[in-house]
């Protein structure tokens, strides 16, 4: 048997015709071997030790791609994100995409538009051109977006988002926003609150920052808790962002009008950061004289004193369920992906810490 071919090969891409040659056997036979059916076809084990030794020492690897497409399926998905990639809050999505692609024999070609939708649609053209088998299309924070054009043409995907169009047949995976606002109610409800102040949205059913689906929706889950137990809420501040300096604008005008009981849901983290600093530059403790809940479980959450109580978006869930159900509609291709567009809610957890006291 002639070894020899690696070195004459220099960089060139080893084919299955060279380990058929350094083997002394025909492409044929050599495909049968490396592709597990050599016993099958009664081929000698002489003539597959010789087939696997030649492959071995050439260092030939099959073309997965070409073998992929011969079957049907390229055994790769496209994730098409914003700013998912490079989010610090949203890190573990791609991670929990990666890990179960991995897991169902994919790869997975992952792109960033950082908004741009010229660039998201030459990704997209890309992903498709190169025959992926699916593509998901994420974004940083949960909100309703444009669906493109294209995405009939393969299984696909929403993460962490809604079609903004009525008529668009595509799933989503998103949190669960309105199952975390009646929780966060119902958390402070328990605690013997009953004057409930929200930062972030206002108090009616529309008062909230245009373009946000955890706005809707967590206070939609709110509201239905409150209305269970018979009761408003004691304010509410509408607030187009939500960053510390608004939390702590919003909580300074509770100051004057706070009573012991009172109690504050914050629409995310970063506003909870300024409602804690509000609170104590006008004397007042967490959660001794002021009880907070809110949402997103930012890593700062943990280091204020004390921890503030959040409800944290499942993100490496969400990359997971959505890699799931992907891989789903691809293997179920007996019934049009736009036939069956679901919302599908992953559980926000609870991250309970020291930010919510009872009140007798």
């Amino acid at each position: 048997m002639r070894l020899t071919r690696g070195a004459e090969l220099g960089r060139k891409r080893v084919t299955l015709a060279d380990v058929a040659r350094a083997a002394e056997v025909s492409p044929t036979t050599a495909s049968l071997v490396l592709s597990g059916r050599g016993d099958e076809l009664r081929i000698s084990t002489t003539v597959q030790q010789r087939v696997r030794e030649a492959s071995d020492a050439l260092g030939y690897r099959p073309n997965i791609v070409s073998i992929g497409l011969r079957n049907g399926s390229s055994r790769t998905l496209g994730f098409v994100s914003d700013t998912v990639a490079t989010s610090q809050l949203a890190g573990d999505m791609i991670k929990g995409a990666l890990e179960t692609a991995r897991q169902h024999g994919f790869m997975l070609f992952i792109g960033e538009t950082e908004g741009d939708p010229k660039l998201e649609r030459r990704l997209l053209d890309a992903m498709l051109d190169r025959q992926v088998d699916g593509i998901i299309l994420a974004s940083m924070f949960t909100r309703t977006r444009h669906v493109p054009s294209g995405l009939d043409q393969v299984p696909a995907i929403l993460l962490n988002a809604l079609p903004q169009q009525r008529t668009a047949s595509i799933s989503a995976v998103i949190p669960d926003e309105l199952a975390a606002g009646r929780a966060a109610a119902q958390l402070l409800l328990d605690a013997g609150h009953r004057s409930i102040h929200l930062v972030g949205a206002g108090p009616g059913p529309d008062d909230v920052p245009p373009g946000t689906v955890a706005g809707v929706e967590r206070l939609a889950g709110i509201r239905e808790t409150l209305h269970g137990a018979g009761l408003e809420l004691a304010s509410g501040h509408l607030l187009t962002e939500w960053l510390p300096p608004d939390g702590w604008q919003a909580t300074r005008s509770l100051i004057d009008r706070w009573t012991d009981g009172d109690a504050i849901i914050t629409l995310n983290d970063r506003l909870a950061f300024g409602a804690y600093q509000a609170l104590q530059e006008a004397g007042f403790s967490v959660p001794t004289d002021a009880s907070i809940v809110s949402f997103d479980d930012n890593p700062l959450a943990d280091w204020l004193r004390p921890g503030l109580t959040t409800f944290a978006i499942p993100h490496h869930d969400l990359g997971r369920q959505a890699v799931e159900l992907l891989v789903e509609l691809i293997a179920d291709d007996t019934v049009p992906t736009a036939a069956r567009p679901v919302v599908h809610r992953v559980g926000m957890p609870l991250r309970a810490r020291g930010s919510v006291a009872s009140r007798p």
